[in-house]
Order: C-alpha cells, then sequence, then structure tokens
C-alpha cells in the first residue's frame, strides 16, 4: 500500500509519516519498482499502535521504546503519565479560576486587569503583610472577586491577616454568605472555624439565616460562633446554645454578654433566658464550677424572674453560689438588705 493511501486509511498525513520514518518508529517494509514507499498489513498495524500511545499523551521517544523495548514495563510509564496529568489539570484549573476572578471584577481596560492579578497574586504571598494590604486595598481600590476573599478567608492562619479579610469579606456585596456555607462543611476543624467566624462578620438576612442553622452543626465551636453572632443580632434562637455554652464553659463570658444584649429586648425575653438558666441549674450537672458559671449569668439579666432565682440561690447549699447570688442581688438593689433577713 502507499504512502497516499496509508495517509486516507489511518488519518495520519503522509507529511508525519515520513515524520515517524525519519526518527524509526515506522518504516515501509519495502517500495516499488519506482522507488514509492510501499506500506504491509504489518506496518499500518504499527502506525495505529503509535497513535494509540500518543493519544494517552506518549513522546515520540518513549513511544518508540515502548514498541521495540521487549523488556519494556508499562507501569512506571502509566505512573509518571497520571502524575503529569493531574499536575497539568491543577495548573489549567488554577489558570481558569484565575480568569473567571478578574472576569468577574468587570475590568474596564488592561490597566484594570493588572490591578486585579496583582492583588490576587499578593493574597496568596507568603507575606502577611502583603496579604493583609492586599485585603484592605481590596475595599477602596480595585476590587477583588468574592470568591477570592472568601478562599483566603477559609485558609488564613494569622490573626491580624484574618481580620483584615473578614472585614474586606463584610463589604464585597453579594455571594460571600453561600459561599462560606460551603466552608461549614469541611472535614477541617479550623477551616469550619473560618467559615463560622467570617460567616458572622457577614452582614444581611442571608447570613443570619445561614448562622440561625449552624446552631445545629455537629461541631460545638460553629454553633458557639453562630450563637455569638446571633445574640449581638438580637436573634432569640440562640439562647439555648448560650446557656450550653456557659454550662460547658465554652467562651461562658461571651456567651453571658451576648444573653444580657439579648434580655435587653423586653421583659418576656428576659424571662425566657433567666428561666432556661435556672431550669440549667435545676437538671444539669450538679458540678461547683458549672452552677456558679449559670449563676454569674444571671447578673446581666434583668426581670423578676432572675431576681426571684437569685434570691432562692442566696440559700443554695453550695457557699460559693450563695455568696455570688447574694452578691448579685445587691448589685440589683444596693439599698436592699440580705434576703429574708438573713446574715451569711
Amino acid at each position: 500500500m502507499l504512502i497516499g493511501e496509508v495517509a486516507r486509511r489511518s488519518g495520519v498525513s503522509a507529511r508525519m509519516l515520513r515524520h515517524y520514518e525519519s526518527l524509526g518508529l515506522v518504516r515501509p517494509s519495502g517500495r516499488t519498482g519506482s522507488g514509492y514507499r510501499e506500506y504491509s498489513e504489518e506496518d499500518i498495524r504499527r502506525i495505529f499502535h503509535v497513535e494509540s500511545l500518543r493519544s494517552l499523551g506518549l513522546t515520540l521517544r518513549e513511544i518508540g521504546r515502548a514498541l521495540d523495548d521487549p523488556g519494556f514495563v508499562p507501569s512506571a510509564l502509566v505512573g509518571d503519565l497520571i502524575r503529569q496529568t493531574h499536575e497539568r489539570i491543577a495548573a489549567e484549573t488554577e489558570l481558569l479560576t484565575r480568569l473567571r476572578r478578574i472576569d468577574a471584577a468587570d475590568p474596564a481596560g488592561w490597566e484594570d486587569v493588572l490591578q486585579v492579578v496583582a492583588l490576587l497574586q499578593a493574597l496568596g504571598s507568603k507575606s502577611p503583610d502583603a496579604r493583609q494590604r492586599a485585603a484592605l486595598s481590596s475595599v477602596d481600590e480595585t476590587p477583588v472577586p468574592v470568591e477570592a476573599l472568601v478562599e483566603a478567608a477559609l485558609s488564613e492562619t494569622e490573626p491580624n491577616v484574618a481580620g483584615a479579610i473578614r472585614w474586606a469579606l463584610a463589604r464585597s456585596g453579594g455571594g460571600g454568605p453561600a459561599l462560606l456555607a460551603k466552608g461549614l462543611g469541611s472535614p477541617v476543624a479550623a477551616v469550619r472555624e473560618r467559615a463560622v467566624r467570617s460567616l458572622a462578620e457577614m452582614p444581611g438576612g442571608e447570613a443570619s439565616a445561614l448562622l440561625r442553622e449552624a446552631l445545629t452543626h455537629p461541631d460545638a465551636v460553629v454553633r458557639g460562633y453562630a450563637a455569638l453572632a446571633l445574640g449581638t443580632r438580637g436573634a432569640a434562637d440562640a439562647v439555648p446554645t448560650l446557656i450550653d455554652m456557659i454550662a460547658v464553659g465554652r467562651n461562658d463570658t461571651d456567651a453571658a454578654d451576648a444573653l444580657s444584649v439579648l434580655a435587653a429586648d423586653g421583659t418576656a425575653t428576659a424571662d425566657r433566658i433567666a428561666t432556661g438558666l435556672v431550669d440549667r441549674l435545676a437538671h444539669g450537672t450538679g458540678e461547683a464550677p458549672v452552677r456558679g458559671r449559670l449563676t454569674q449569668a444571671l447578673a446581666g439579666i434583668p426581670g423578676p424572674t432572675a431576681s426571684r432565682a437569685l434570691v432562692e440561690l442566696s440559700h443554695d447549699e453550695d457557699r460559693a453560689v450563695a455568696l455570688t447570688a447574694t452578691y448579685l442581688l445587691r448589685l440589683r438593689d444596693p439599698c436592699a438588705g440580705p434576703p429574708d433577713g438573713s446574715r451569711r
């Protein structure tokens, strides 16, 4: 079979067939009387073998080795191809992400494109100062796409830089809360914490709704940050979680402050909070530190329910609890004497 017919049947151009021949990959078995290349069925089969191996990403040198070395073991080469392919996909994915973020910034010209690229590179810098400056400048100068800020917020380990990124993210516009919510499902505890802390600083109803959902998260740290944020927003949904935090001693001071903020909403809310604290005292663990923290939390809760609870606690068998309750009662009414005329 002549080279033109081989090219038509195989889909490999005559020029490429001549190139294969020059490399020794495929040699026509014979020549016609006129000197034209003549390919046998075996030659054509080898051409298809070459093309098959090319489709796997092998170089022509590697193909020649694979076809001509009887002792060739393909496993190592295939393993290298897999690794190289993963690296190539990762690089292309990173490039695609960067291009999408530049497009999301809606640059008006090449100067804008270059500024966005510079900020994105700074956010990924090894220098904490550079990352912090990039986050701060993204608010007043060239806006960074929210996806980039979320990625930075979920990966940042330096506290000061993380604070700057959260600040920038809170001012970045829409899309942030939903992206941060995905971080709550991360298998890495540190990422979940960064996600909820960032979400806690996001304004708006979407962020508040996601924080309410986070109150049932299996991670206690996530539940705690969500409850603290909701407490400052006046969301009474956070009360049970805040009481739990006080009982277990996890950010208990912040939780008590959040309950005080919520209690200022009105007598009904204050009585609900006081009732929750009293119930936890009555039905929770009897450990002295736990009862002491719950008693102290009543200090910031106004209203008759909290006052009655403190009067009862001033006669508690635990002397530390009784003294704490008595002290808190005096703070509530400096002119009042000891409860029920007792002296302790």
